[in-house]
């Protein structure tokens, strides 16, 4: 019989002193499992390293929300509602009132005719500017809660019956226009509201918003006809007015437009009045309902000239869709075809602000003072107009000019039956010559608001400038070669108005020479750091550009561009084949220094502190190219600086975190603050609105706007405040000290000449031509105001191009003015480039542009900024910038966590993986061994 012993090994005991049980051979399928396992960790820790670690910012940022039913939250967004009101109150424009047909008996009966009434009202405009509307005071909420009592027979009529118009989504606006044909109106609805009250209302609707200007033909759209612009009344409307105006004793016509429309149909005598309500946010239409009871007295002024043709303004004919026929660009953005933004290759844009200086109540009351128009049939309401229930008497009750500052003193007094307040507005006149340097009739110099007068009550207001602030930009060298502000001699008229046309008192300054503000005369303006020269000769110059001058009306007033042309070889060229970036030998930076600083420490020190050197030797190459080229929505987090990441989100009417899906109040719109003529009003704006910003853990805004209602027809006009350098400058300037005040940054947009939607992010950005005259005493004045006044820390550059060379790569811009001229500390930040491929990174660095407003850009930095020392120190630059913003606000106290603990999470993590795989495999081994030499000793 056959030997069947088997050798083993040397027999091991348990802890029980039994025999070991024998070892089996580890299972195949088990360790095919962990081999795919471990291999996908590696993988995910390579991609999450590579890939995904960079980028934890973003995603937590916009993941974080806020609790919006927070205590802190809800205080916060009363306060808002409360302003919003308070706003509309001061910003509504009484237009007309004859008879004294308003104010309206607090408990009157009264008809609201108009489809727009119910869910088409305009509460705000569409884009970044937007806000959620859901829980909004109504028109007719408004009204009852005034005491009115609205027909509710009438308002189920257009419930039944009237068309909401298309929700276009974020960027976009439905022109069409909705309001009933008469033959919807049957004789039952007709008669019912009769017997119901001989008062109706009559609400017409127009809307604003990104992306896209206002029609000037509706032969494309509904409601109206070719021939009619969107700011002309459509045939339905006219007959609905007629049936209105043949039915009842007492119309009143409510606007609510953001844009000045054609208003000549006000002038009939049977419409008893009108009121301008603009876009009233949130609250707004509790206001609407005060002040037609007359609980409050409307004081707003207009903001814009409201021509009776719009066609009459010069800038009519250089707005819209024109291209460069033989220039092509395309459109490379992450979100191209999205929007407002065209995708693939397309001509590029242009437009010629051929009107010059001569803007909005600049060209009326000067071509008007010059014979050139009839201002009675042209101007039907001028700039700063606005009537009130009561009565004001203005007088100049004192007037000093000591050669440097004029100071007019003016007495109001009410002289009427009701509390009001009245808006004092002062005007000058510069000296002429034809030929000379361009100038308009009159320029605002200072405004003001009075308090709440009772009857019989009179206050004193100053209003003040200085003879710097009458001098006019001399681009062309006509006293100053190379460009420089000019205050001529002569004798200048300093006149008291109730609005641009109809003046009070005048007083005369006189100017015994000629004063050049430049170094090889008579020095820089007090308020520049350097002395202004010219730095847009290349935009000036045009491409075959006439601008309109005084010394020829006729023969300058501008022609319709055609909507298509050739480009000049020089301009065709230039928009071709940009500059190549220059690397000037400069010393490179230090990077990765243990100085011991943090973020925290540098609050309150200067720009050029020291400290702020060792600080920024201490940031790494990849912390500062990550902090710049992703700055959509938010900032990056720094951890060798222990700077947290930060969610910043669009204005200007209102928190909106379009990214993490949350929204706060909706403001009124900004031209409705405008509307106020109240610095104080808009400062409590900014206050409340960074106190909601805080609430809701928002460290910057991309607010306020102030760019300017070139045309009517501005698409975005909701957003900014006026046609006039001076009031836009003053409003926002103090809307950005209330919120800088409260700890919150915001950005001063769009910087510059950004005046029109249509193509403005299209293949490369829009192409505008503008002489530098008209660039800094109108476009860029609002901007300059507010850096120099309210000591503004952010501006948003535009998409669209000044000439040939786009705003955030403009060092002209960003650099020689900005920072240069007028002392600019803190940062610029792109306007949205996901969308738009409208400025290359590397080279808006280097022009002084330090932020871009989307993700992965740092994707985009090539050798040239990240291999030079020219581009290293761009880059330092520009975290500087960053963290000079950031360090002067509270945002440290709203910072979301810091990259780094988010990494250490998930390294924590991946660790404990990783090492529960290396365990398994090392256990493994050990049992193969022991499986091994049992077999091997089993065979033996």
């Amino acid at each position: 019989m056959a030997d069947t012993h088997k050798f083993h090994l040397p027999e091991k005991k348990g802890k029980d002193g039994k025999a070991a049980k024998p070892v089996k051979r580890p299972k195949r399928v088990l360790f095919v499992f962990m081999c795919i396992l471990a291999a996908l960790v590696a993988t995910v820790t390579l991609a999450v390293g590579i890939f995904v670690r960079p980028y934890f910012d973003i995603a937590v940022t916009f993941t974080s929300k806020p609790d919006t039913s927070s205590e802190a939250v809800t205080q916060a967004s009363d306060a808002t509602r409360d302003v919003t009101q308070e706003v509309e109150s001061e910003g509504i424009i009484l237009l007309k009132n004859q008879n004294n047909a308003l104010p309206l008996d607090g408990t009157q009966k009264v008809n609201v005719f108009g489809s727009t009434a119910g869910n088409n009202f305009s509460y705000g405009g569409t884009g970044s500017g937007s806000g959620d509307s859901s829980k909004n005071v109504t028109f007719y909420q408004g009204l009852e809660d005034a005491g009115l009592q609205v027909n509710p027979d009438l308002e189920s009529f257009y419930d039944e019956n009237a068309l909401s118009s298309e929700n276009k989504g974020l960027v976009g606006t439905d022109w069409n226009l909705y309001e009933l044909p008469q033959s919807t109106y049957t004789q039952d609805v007709i008669d019912n509201a009769r017997a119901y009250s001989d008062t109706a209302l009559v609400v017409l609707t127009r809307k604003g918003g990104e992306g896209f200007d206002l029609p000037t033909d509706m032969a494309d759209y509904e409601g109206s006809e070719a021939g009619r612009s969107y700011l002309q009344l459509t045939p339905n409307e006219e007959d609905l007015l007629s049936m209105v105006e043949s039915n009842f004793s007492k119309v009143v016509v409510v606007l609510n437009s953001p844009n000045a429309m054609e208003l000549g149909f006000l002038d009939s005598d049977s419409i008893d009045a009108a009121l301008w309500v603009g876009t009233p946010g949130s609250t707004g239409c509790d206001a609407i309902g005060q002040v037609l009871t007359g609980a409050v007295n409307p004081s707003g002024r207009t903001t814009d000239t409201f021509a009776y043709s719009l066609a009459s303004a010069p800038s009519y004919y250089n707005f819209g869709a024109h291209d460069y026929s033989n220039v092509q660009h395309t459109n490379q953005a992450l979100f191209a075809g999205t929007g407002d933004a065209t995708s693939g290759t397309e001509n590029v844009h242009y437009v010629d602000y051929a009107e010059g200086i001569y803007v909005g109540y600049r060209y009326y009351e000067t071509a008007a003072e010059d014979g050139y128009i009839d201002y009675a049939s042209t101007v039907q309401y001028p700039f700063g107009y606005g009537l009130s229930y009561t009565t004001f008497d203005e007088k100049i009750s004192g007037f000093t000019d000591n050669g440097t500052n004029i100071t007019m003193k003016v007495t109001v007094t009410n002289t009427g039956s009701v509390a009001g307040k009245d808006v004092v507005e002062g005007y000058y006149s510069a000296p002429y010559t034809k030929g000379g340097i361009e100038k308009s009739a009159c320029v605002l110099g200072d405004f003001a608001k009075t308090k709440l007068l009772d009857p019989g009550e009179s206050q004193e207001i100053t209003l003040s400038w200085t003879h710097e602030d009458m001098a006019s930009y001399d681009y062309q060298g006509i006293k100053a070669e190379g460009g420089a502000y000019v205050l001529e001699a002569g004798d200048y008229q300093v006149s008291l108005r109730t609005n641009s046309h109809d003046i009070v008192d005048t007083r005369t300054v006189h100017v015994d020479s000629d004063y050049i503000y430049n170094d090889a005369n008579d020095g820089k303006r007090s308020t520049d750091e350097v002395a202004a020269t010219n730095q847009f000769d290349d935009v000036s110059s045009g491409d075959g550009i006439t601008y309109l001058s005084r010394a020829d009306w006729a023969g300058t007033f501008p022609k319709m561009a055609p909507a298509s042309k050739e480009a000049s070889a020089e301009v065709k060229d230039a928009l071709d084949n940009p500059a190549a970036i220059e690397n000037d030998d400069v010393e490179d930076v230090t990077y990765g220094a243990k100085n011991g600083l943090k973020l925290s420490d540098m609050a309150g020190l200067d720009y050029d502190d020291p400290q702020w050197d060792k600080l920024l030797d201490q940031m790494t190459l990849d912390e500062q190219k990550m902090l710049v080229g992703n700055g959509g929505w938010m900032t990056f987090s720094a951890k060798s600086v222990d700077k947290p990441a930060l969610v910043e989100c669009d204005g200007p009417n209102g928190v909106n975190n379009i990214m993490a899906g949350y929204t706060g109040t909706q403001l009124t719109g900004q031209s409705v603050l405008g509307c106020t003529w109240n610095t104080e009003l808009a400062n409590k704006v900014g206050s409340l609105f960074a106190q909601e910003a805080n609430a809701l853990d928002v460290a910057g805004l991309y607010a306020p706007g102030a760019d300017t209602h070139r045309s009517p027809f501005g698409g975005r006009n909701y957003e900014y405040v006026s046609e006039d350098g001076e009031l836009t400058g003053k409003i926002v300037a103090a809307e950005i000290e209330g919120i800088q005040d409260n700890g919150v940054y915001c950005y001063l947009k769009h910087f510059a000449l950004n005046d029109q939607e249509t193509h403005r992010c299209d293949a490369g950005g829009l192409v505008n031509w503008a002489n530098e005259q008209a660039m800094r005493e109108i476009y860029l004045k609002p901007f300059e105001i507010a850096v120099k006044t309210a000591d503004a820390h952010g501006i948003m550059s535009a998409y669209n191009k000044l000439g040939t060379t786009p705003c955030a790569e403009s060092t002209a811009l960003l650099t020689n003015v900005l920072r240069n001229e007028w002392g600019f500390h803190g940062t610029v930040v792109t306007d949205c480039v996901l969308a738009a491929d409208t400025v290359n990174i590397n080279r808006g660095l280097r022009a002084g542009n330090d932020l871009y407003l989307a993700f992965l850009q740092d994707k985009s930095l090539t050798s040239d900024t990240l291999s030079t020392a020219a581009g290293h120190q761009a880059l330092r630059r520009a975290a500087h910038d960053i963290l000079y913003t950031e360090a002067n606000s509270n945002a440290l106290s709203v910072g979301i966590w810091h990259q780094a603990t988010i990494v250490t999470l998930v390294e924590v993590v991946q660790a404990a993986i990783i090492a529960l795989i290396v365990l398994y495999f090392v256990r493994r081994h050990m049992k193969m061994n022991r499986w091994r030499a049992q077999e091997k000793a089993t065979k033996e």
